[in-house]
C-alpha cells in the first residue's frame, strides 16, 4: 500500500520540528525554562531541514495536489472564482443611468 505523498510530506515536516524540539528540551536544561525560545529555534531548524532535505516529497505532494485539481474538470469553480466572475460582469455591464452620456476614461 502506497501512502499519499501529502501524508508523507506532512509527517516528515512534523518530525523535522519535533526531533530538534525534543533534543533541545531534554539535553539543554536552560531551554526548559525558555520554552517559547525552544519552540522558535525548533521551528527554524525544522524549516531549514525541510528546505534542504524534503524537496522530493514536496514536489510529489505538489504534483498530487495539481493532478487532483485538474481531475475536477473546468466546470467546477470555487466560490471565490464565481464571485470574481459576477463582479467582473457587473462592472462591465452598462448602467441604466448612462442614457446617451459617454464615460470618460
Amino acid at each position: 500500500m502506497k501512502l499519499p505523498p501529502i501524508l508523507v510530506y506532512s509527517v516528515l515536516r512534523l518530525l523535522a520540528f519535533l526531533v530538534p524540539l525534543a533534543i533541545m528540551w531534554f539535553f539543554f536544561p536552560i531551554m526548559r525554562e525558555y520554552w517559547w525560545l525552544t519552540a522558535i529555534f525548533a521551528a527554524l531548524i525544522g524549516m531549514s531541514l525541510s528546505v534542504l532535505f524534503l524537496r522530493k516529497p514536496l514536489s510529489g505532494a505538489s504534483a498530487d495536489i495539481y493532478e487532483r485539481r485538474e481531475s475536477r474538470g473546468p466546470g467546477r469553480q470555487s466560490a471565490a472564482a464565481q464571485d470574481a466572475d459576477a463582479e467582473d460582469a457587473a462592472i462591465d455591464a452598462p448602467t441604466s443611468g448612462d442614457s446617451g452620456a459617454q464615460r470618460e476614461s
